[in-house]
Parts: C-alpha cells; structure tokens; sequence
C-alpha cells in the first residue's frame, strides 16, 4: 500500500477534514511524515489539542494493514485524491473528500450523471416520476446518483437498474453496513451495476450528523440534481442547497399545488430550480445528447486514435488486466496509460472493471430487471 495507507489513517482521525488534511500535507510535504509526527509538531501545524489527542489515539489502536485486509474482505476498496480513478467531478470541490470507499467500479462515464432525490414518504405520482426518469437516463448513457434511501431514492437506482445502466449508491455510513437495512438487495445490485460510495471509514453507523455530509457528495458527484417530490422540510432540498453552492444545475418536478410532498419542489421552482417534465428537458438544459453512443462518437471525433491507444489495446483483452500490467506491458509511464484508458473508456473501447483493472469492451451488455 506504501504511503496510501496513511490516507486511511487520517480518514479514522475525528477532526481531520478535507481541509486540515492538505494543511498537514502542506507543512509536512507529506501524510505519513505527518502521521508519524510528535505531538508539539501537530499543534505547530495548526491542530488544536483535542485533534492532536484524536489522531495520537488513533495512531495507537489502529492497525492499518487491518484496516486494508477488512476492506479486502468486505470487497471493498478506497480511493484518494491522487488516485485517477477518484470521481472527476468531486475532485472539483474545495472540500472534496479525501478518501472514498467504493464497493462495485466506478467510472470515467459517470461523470455523465444526474442525481435523483426526494421524500422518503412518495407518493405513487414521485415514485413513478422517479423511476422513470432513472430509467429514462440510464438509457440515455447517464449514470443515476442517489442516497439508497426509501421513497424516491430507492425508486430512482430501480429504474436505472431497469433501464440496463449504471447508478451509485451514496452511504450515510461505513461501506460495511446498508442503509435502511432493508436495502441490502438492492445495495447488492447496485454494487454489481455502479457502486456503492461513502467517505465514512468501517463501522461508522448513519447518524443524522452523517446525512448532510452524504447529500455534499450527492450533488459533487453529478452534473445536476433533480428534486421529485420533496416537502418543505426535506433533506433533498439541502442535497438542492448544495448543488447550488457546488454549481450545479438544480432540477425540480412539478407536483399539485395541494400536495404537502410536493410544496418544497414546487417551492425550489418558485426560486428558480429549472422545471423539468421528463428526460428531455434535463438533457437540453445540461447540454448532453439524446444517446449515449453519440456523446462517445463525440469524443472519439475530437481525441483521434494513436500510437498510444494502439499499444494499449495490444495488451488488452477479455480478462481484466491492472493498469500497473499494461504500463509494463505497453512500456509506457502511468501518468500516459492513465490518462489514455480514461479517454478510451469514454470513447467505449475499454471497460474498467473495479479496482484499476481494465479489459477490452465488447459491447454495452443486457439491460438488468430488478425482481
């Protein structure tokens, strides 16, 4: 893991956010020069005592190694900051998250996705919306984001699930545990066509502390967030408030003037939110094609095949194969091979399977029915 590890370390450390974590690297040119720094040093690099006390804690109990076999074990794995394969457009954000644990693969595709929130008490006319839209983008090549919650969140990965796409759960908990408990079929699906996301280490249980965090990387992780039915006290419209302060596009779907579930979305298009009344209007609005194959052709015209390309693809092939065997193989450096796979996978020549594993692609696949 050499110093991968000591982002692990820092993600289990009470009071080291986003923030202090590049101030740490910042004084200490790197993490673990900082994680193995005495106590005075920490507090010169500007950690309070309590935080201080938290990380020396920290350092003292936790195993790190363990930390990675329980990942392993759970079919799990982490990205950090300097990983390529971190999300393109949560790497935008001042206060991106350091570490992500992913269980499924994530995608350079999925920076073509639009997030999908709402009430947890929908009604039938939200849940419908909700399913349809996920389906109707997931045709579309757009990856649908949304928090596993019940209501409009569950129905939303369903139709992105139905519509044979791709979808990514966001945990208000550890990658060890699913929530509502009632959702480890659906989490199961999901893991197996998208991801399952959380910033929050093992053994972290979905406290309400917890949500406002998790609807930050909702919104981070998408080109805009569509509100389907949402009262006026939701937490979907704080996942609205933060794709607003994230730039953002904010969606909202018209609900009756009479409907308690849908005052807080009407109110959003009151002040401003965009009306949308089905996919197209979405796609219109964020610029993206009627089809998801167009949009590839698209990058296919404007990055032309190379030399490069080509010596990737000769060491490719039906098995997955790690990034680090194909820079081996290929002769090329890692920063030239990561880069090109992203290209390439966009373009619809590689698929990456999970874990920096890459293998050619033979087609899109079968559209999957959840039960």
């Amino acid at each position: 893991m050499s110093g991968r590890r000591y982002w692990l370390g820092f993600n289990h450390v009470a009071g080291v956010g986003p923030l202090r974590l590049a101030r740490l690297r910042e004084v200490f040119g790197s993490l673990q020069a900082a994680w193995e720094a005495n106590a005075d040093a920490l507090r010169r690099a500007g950690l309070d005592s309590r935080t201080v006390d938290n990380l020396l804690e920290t350092r003292r109990s936790l195993d790190l190694d363990a930390v990675q076999r329980r990942l392993d074990d759970l079919g799990a794995a982490f990205l950090t900051l300097e990983d390529p394969d971190y999300p393109a457009l949560l790497r935008e954000l001042p206060d991106a998250p350091p570490v992500l644990y992913v269980r499924g693969s994530l995608s350079a595709s999925d920076r073509w996705a639009v997030a999908i929130v709402g009430t947890r008490k929908a009604g039938n006319y939200g849940l419908d919306m909700a399913f349809q839209l996920g389906a109707d983008l997931a045709r579309e090549g757009i990856a649908v984001i949304s928090g596993l919650a019940l209501g409009i969140d569950a129905a939303a990965h369903k139709g992105a699930l139905e519509g044979g796409g791709r979808t990514i759960a966001v945990l208000p908990c550890g990658i060890d545990s699913v929530y509502p408990p009632d959702h480890r079929g659906l989490a199961r699906a999901i893991a197996d066509h998208g991801a399952l996301v959380t910033e929050f280490p093992p053994d972290t249980q979905a406290e309400v502390k917890n949500f406002p965090a998790r609807n930050r990387l909702i919104s981070g992780l998408a080109l805009g967030v569509i509100v389907v039915e949402a009262p006026l006290k939701s937490g979907a419209l704080l996942t609205a408030d933060s794709a607003s302060e994230q730039g953002r596009e904010v969606f909202a779907v018209p609900g009756p003037a009479t409907s308690t579930a849908s005052k807080g979305s009407n109110r959003l298009i009151q002040d401003g939110a965009k009306l949308i009344l089905s996919v197209d209007d979405v796609l219109a609005e964020l610029n993206l094609t009627r089809d998801g194959s167009e949009t590839r052709a698209a990058v296919q015209e404007i990055v032309p095949e190379n030399d490069t390309e080509r010596a990737i693809l000769a060491c490719l092939g039906e098995e997955a194969r790690h990034i680090d065997e194909v820079c081996r193989a290929s002769g090329l450096p890692i920063s030239t091979v990561s880069s090109a796979l992203a290209l390439m996978e966009l373009k619809g020549l590689v698929r990456q399977m999970g874990g920096m594993q890459y293998s050619l692609n033979r087609g899109r696949g079968t559209p999957y029915t959840l039960d």
